[in-house]
């Protein structure tokens, strides 16, 4: 309450007294003297027109900056009065104004490096014992100036300790060895504010720096660790300088235009406060849209952007500032100085000094301080960077003591280079790098809602945004990109894109990539797939149901044929097997069982032997079962259709020389399928484009023409058989072993018909079903139309078995004397050959 009652009290003062002696109060011996550069005032002259190296006065007030000085003042004052710091030792201070202007600080940062006593700076070959005017500088504030007087500080190893520059080039030891600062870098902040952009979902963003090297620097570190982070900045600009310039003017209108264009939610201003101010002046005077507003510590809490008319128009304002501790006591510090500087005898004293201090030298500092009341920056008195400056303050004091080597009865005044004060880079230790502090502000109301330390802890819920619903607003360009995903451009801007689906046999090889990535040959993978997986192989399993059923019906099909032999070995001496063949009519039925057998061969994983005995041993086995088929066709087309014919050809087809024809007929087979093994042999293929999730193995027919000749040969017998058999008139309701054979070969014909249908019809996969298919049809169709109808006569109408039932059951006048004299001839032929 007193403190209160204190500062109303030295407001009344202030208002009724009008001018101070303000400008005196930042000059003070001491045993040691501490330099101070701090931003008083700002220039308002172009620059540019200067001609002469004349002395810059700066006229308009920067109250922030007059707070921090009376910061410097207040710990050297305290330090001064304590007991355990620098016991018996005096600092003093020497606080000149720097314009935020590289031109003016150069004029104090030379001084500083005068001889101690004189203003002259001696040329010498060495540096270790000369004693400059000030042991350590506290300054400046924005990393423009500090690069400047950096170098200058560390040719003489001058201890400088910044408490607002915050450019990553000053943390480069090599160029800038005593330097040190009490804030984070500029890349510490760039991470701040990736993090917390990251945090709201927003990429699609513009960012905009001020044309110094803050707003350069800092733009440069934030755009690229955005960029590495998947955020998409739509424009990008510096403001310019002096945006009082025409030039300037203009190029400041096209960067709103085009920020205005981009339709963005969420704008970055990595800048000073001026130029924030010349931006956003001109963003409230077009009356465009509000927006979230990203501020770095450089501006977030300014007075000179806080004090823009409707600045509570522009929407809302998220920033960073440092987060420093409260300095103890300095309220009530300035309450007090502010009633001082009212009394004739303080400030008496103050000019007196001041007069003393070779203020001819750059002249009076601060005019403008001297009309301002504590009214005026009494909201100031709580700015953070305050603490920064206590703090480079107390830094150079401790690191002084530990120089000295004070006691705690007190400190030797010996003397003291610079260069031992910053020597080892001492004063690193000194203190510890503040954090950044998140503010939102909304209707010019400072809302804390977070910190950042490594990472970013906020509670968004506090934030309260311009939008209707309060809601934070969405400013996207994208959306993340899940796994399985990849990036398709849209627009002008390259980090902008839609995510697309990777398609089958694709996947998304890196973040980075633009295209899917195709799978290798032996995997696969489905739509959206980050990896590829191995294929399984397919081809006729055992266990598949349509194989089982076709070898459910193989089966069938092969006991039909094994009880037909059974059957016809038993009654082989009786007169219908004899005339069916005989002897040969088992070895067909034992031909067509191997034959079934072979199809077995199209099951199961192909190797090289199965695709090279699939279709010889299969075409082999049918061409020796219709060779015996052709004896016994040759036998019927000449006893009806040339009975005139010598009966020596009868003998051919009708004896063991029938024997020979069966055997020609299945060598020149055989001769054919050996050429094709040998020479053209099909073998094992795996197929990857078919299935895509599996890979095909089937055997591949190498030469189509080796398989024309294997199978044309085979056909070209069925063919002869069909022609013989066919020109034979059959009465009707008469046994006629002719139409069996005729109906075989059409079986045969028709199986191959279907076979070639469907096998251009299916899948690679089905063709070797398809084989199958035709193959059983084929047997059961030689099976059900030449000998089941004979079975069925041994078995069931033995009584038909005779040579009388033959003669007397082949039709009637011209045919049935013909089939008479035929099956007399066949049973001449039968009775000759078993030597009756």
């Amino acid at each position: 309450m007193a403190r209160v009652l204190l500062l109303y009290l030295s407001l009344g003062c202030s208002v009724a007294h009008g001018r101070t002696c303000m400008s005196a109060q930042f000059k003070k011996p001491g045993d040691y003297i501490l330099g101070g550069l701090f931003p008083f005032g700002m220039s308002t002259m172009n620059l540019s027109e200067r001609l002469e190296p004349n002395v810059i006065v700066c006229e308009r007030l920067y109250a922030s900056g007059l707070i921090w000085a009376l910061g410097m003042k207040f710990a050297i004052d305290k330090i001064n009065n304590s007991t355990s710091l620098l016991p018996g030792i005096k600092l003093g201070y020497e606080i000149y104004d720097t314009c935020l202007e590289p031109v003016v600080v150069i004029q104090p940062s030379l001084l500083f490096l005068t001889r101690e006593g004189s203003t002259g700076i001696r040329v010498l070959c060495s540096y270790t014992d000369y004693q400059t005017r000030v042991t350590a500088v506290i300054g400046p504030y924005v990393s423009d100036l500090a690069l400047i007087t950096a170098r200058l500080f560390s040719f003489f190893l001058i201890p400088q300790v910044s408490y607002g520059a915050s450019s990553e080039k000053l943390s480069q030891e090599e160029y800038y060895p005593s330097f040190f600062r009490t804030v984070p870098s500029d890349k510490s902040q760039s991470k701040a504010l990736v993090q917390l952009l990251d945090k709201f979902g927003w990429n699609w963003i513009v960012a905009i720096g001020s044309e110094n090297e803050y707003g350069r620097e800092g733009l440069a570190t934030f755009s690229s660790l955005a960029t590495a982070q998947g955020i998409c900045i739509a424009y990008e600009a510096l403001i310019p300088a002096d945006p009082s310039v025409p030039q300037d003017h203009k190029k400041l209108e096209t960067i709103i235009k085009y920020i205005n264009e981009t339709q963005v939610n969420v704008i970055v201003l990595f800048s000073v406060d001026k130029s924030v101010k010349a931006l956003l002046e001109q963003w409230i005077s077009h009356g465009f849209s509000q927006k979230v507003w990203i501020a770095t510590e450089a501006w977030v809490m300014s007075d000179i952007v806080t004090s823009i008319p409707n600045i509570q128009t522009i929407g809302t304002v998220i920033g960073f500032t440092i987060k420093g501790g409260i300095v103890p006591g300095f309220q009530d510090y300035v309450a007090d100085l502010f009633a001082s500087i009212q009394q004739e005898s303080f400030c008496q004293a103050s000019w007196e000094y001041s007069h003393n201090a070779d203020s001819a030298v750059l002249g009076p500092q601060c005019r403008q301080c001297d009309n301002v009341s504590l009214h005026d920056i009494s909201h100031l008195l709580g700015n953070q960077q305050t603490y920064a400056v206590y703090v480079a303050v107390y830094s150079v004091a401790h690191t002084l003591h530990q120089a000295l080597g004070c006691m705690e009865e007190g400190c030797p005044k010996a003397t003291v280079q610079s260069w031992q004060v910053s020597e080892g880079r001492s004063l690193t230790s000194s203190f510890s790098t503040p954090t950044h502090r998140s503010f939102s502000k909304c209707n010019l109301q400072y809302i804390p809602v977070g910190d950042y330390q490594e990472s970013l802890r906020i509670n968004t819920s506090q934030i309260r945004f311009h939008t209707m619903d309060s809601k934070k607003p969405v400013s996207t360009c994208f959306q993340r990109c899940e796994p399985g995903q990849i990036k398709r451009v849209k627009g002008f801007h390259l980090c902008c894109y839609d995510c697309i689906d990777c398609e089958e046999n694709t996947y998304e090889g890196t973040k980075e990539d633009l295209f899917c990535a195709n799978c290798p040959e032996h995997q696969w993978s489905p739509i959206r797939s980050a990896k590829c997986y191995d294929r399984s192989e397919r081809y006729l399993f055992w266990d598949e149901p349509l194989i089982i059923c076709l070898l459910v019906l193989m089966l069938f099909a092969m006991v039909l044929t094994c009880l037909s032999a059974v059957l016809f070995l038993k009654n082989l001496n009786t007169p219908l097997v004899q005339v069916s063949g005989g002897a040969r009519s088992i070895f067909a039925l034992l031909c067509l069982l191997l034959m079934c057998l072979s199809l077995c061969l199209n099951i199961g994983k192909p190797s090289t032997a199965s695709c090279m005995l699939q279709q010889p041993l299969y075409t082999l086995c049918l061409c020796a079962c219709f060779s015996t088929l052709l004896v016994k066709s040759l036998e019927i087309v000449l006893l009806t259709e040339f009975t005139s014919c010598p009966k020596g050809f009868l003998l051919w087809v009708t004896q063991k020389r029938a024997w020979l024809i069966v055997a020609v007929n299945c060598l020149v087979e055989s001769m054919l399928c050996f050429w094709c093994i040998y020479s053209v042999p099909a073998f094992p293929v795996r197929d990857y484009k078919l299935l895509h999730s599996q890979v095909l193995i089937h055997c591949e027919i190498q030469s189509w023409f080796a398989f024309i000749m294997i199978h044309g040969y085979t056909g070209s017998l069925a063919f002869i058989c069909f022609l013989c058999t066919f020109m034979v008139q059959t009465p009707a309701k008469k046994y006629n072993m002719a139409r069996g054979i005729m109906f075989s070969m059409l079986v045969y014909f028709i199986a191959w018909i279907i076979f070639i249908a469907i096998y251009n019809t299916v899948q690679a996969m089905q063709q070797h079903a398809a084989e199958i298919c035709s193959g059983l049809l084929c047997a059961l169709g030689v099976l059900t139309s030449f000998y089941i109808p004979k079975c069925y006569i041994l078995l069931f109408k033995p009584e038909c078995n005779t040579v009388a039932y033959f003669q007397l059951h082949q039709g009637g006048s011209e045919g049935r004397e013909q089939g008479v004299e035929w099956e007399q001839g066949s049973w001449e032929a039968v009775r000759k050959e078993r030597g009756d």
